[in-house]
C-alpha cells in the first residue's frame, strides 16, 4: 500500500525555489500541493474545485494569473489537506481532459506569495512568449508571433530576433526622445526658474512693483516663453 503513495521525482529543480536540491526533494516529498499546467485562460476557479474534490478535500486553490493585466493565463496549484489524496490527483487527474484541453498536474513544493504571477516576459507563463501556434484556449498566437504579426505583418522566422525587434524599437523610441528635446533645447539645461528676461528687464520689474505695490497686465515687462520639462518614459 505504501508504494500507492510514493512520491515520483519532480520534472525539474526550481532554481528560483531559494533551495538546494536537497532540500528542494525534501519539500517534494513532504508537499501535498499541485501543480496544474495546460489550463485554458477561460477555466474558473469553480470547474478546477469540481474536479479536484474527487480526490480529496481541498484547502485551496490558487490561480496563475498574467504578471500585469491579473488575468488568469493558464496554471493553478491545488493544495490538499492529506498527501494521500494529491497522491490520488496525480495517479487519477494528470493527463485528463478540462475545457477540451489534456491537463498536467505535477508535485509541487508548496505554494509562496508571488508565485501565482507568470514568470514570461510579458507578464503570462514562458512557454507562451515562443509558441509559434494558435491556440483560442491561451489568448491565440504566442507573444513572440503575434509581435512579428503586428509589426512586420505575417512572417514566419528570418534573420531578426524577437528580443532584436524589442531592442530596435526601444532604440527608436530613444531616438524620438532625444529629437524632442534637442529642438527644445534638452529637459538637462533647465534650471527650474522661470525665464524672466535680461538683468535690466528684471530690475525695472522689481522697481515697478516697489513704486506702485502692484503690478498691471500692461506694465508687465516681456517675458520669455517658459517651456514645461518634458517627462521621460517609464
Amino acid at each position: 500500500m505504501s508504494e500507492l503513495y510514493s512520491t515520483p521525482q519532480p520534472f525539474y529543480y526550481d532554481k528560483k525555489s531559494g533551495f538546494t536540491q536537497e532540500e528542494f526533494k525534501h519539500a517534494i516529498d513532504k508537499s501535498s500541493t499541485i501543480y496544474v499546467g495546460y489550463l485554458s485562460f477561460y477555466t474558473t476557479e469553480e470547474q478546477l474545485y469540481e474536479l479536484f474534490s474527487k480526490c480529496g478535500e481541498i484547502k485551496r486553490i490558487i490561480m496563475g494569473l498574467d504578471r500585469n493585466q491579473k488575468t488568469p493565463c493558464g496554471f493553478c496549484f491545488v493544495e490538499y489537506y492529506s498527501k494521500e489524496d494529491a497522491a490520488d490527483c496525480i495517479k487519477y487527474i494528470n493527463g485528463s481532459k478540462l475545457d477540451e484541453r489534456l491537463i498536467r498536474c505535477d508535485w509541487d513544493y508548496g505554494f509562496k506569495e508571488g508565485r501565482q504571477y507568470g514568470r514570461g516576459l510579458s507578464g503570462g507563463q514562458v512557454r507562451d512568449e515562443y509558441r509559434t501556434d494558435y491556440d483560442p484556449g491561451r489568448g491565440g498566437y504566442g507573444k513572440q508571433r503575434q509581435f512579428e504579426m503586428d509589426q512586420f505583418g505575417d512572417v514566419n522566422g528570418g534573420d531578426i530576433t524577437y528580443q532584436q525587434q524589442i531592442l530596435q524599437l526601444q532604440q527608436s523610441q530613444q531616438q524620438h526622445q532625444l529629437y524632442q528635446q534637442a529642438n527644445a533645447g534638452g529637459p538637462q539645461n533647465y534650471s527650474g526658474k522661470r525665464n524672466r528676461g535680461g538683468d535690466d528687464d528684471s530690475d525695472s520689474f522689481k522697481r515697478q512693483r516697489d513704486n506702485n505695490g502692484s503690478i498691471s497686465a500692461g506694465n508687465t515687462p516681456n517675458k520669455g516663453r517658459f517651456r514645461e520639462r518634458d517627462e521621460e518614459d517609464d
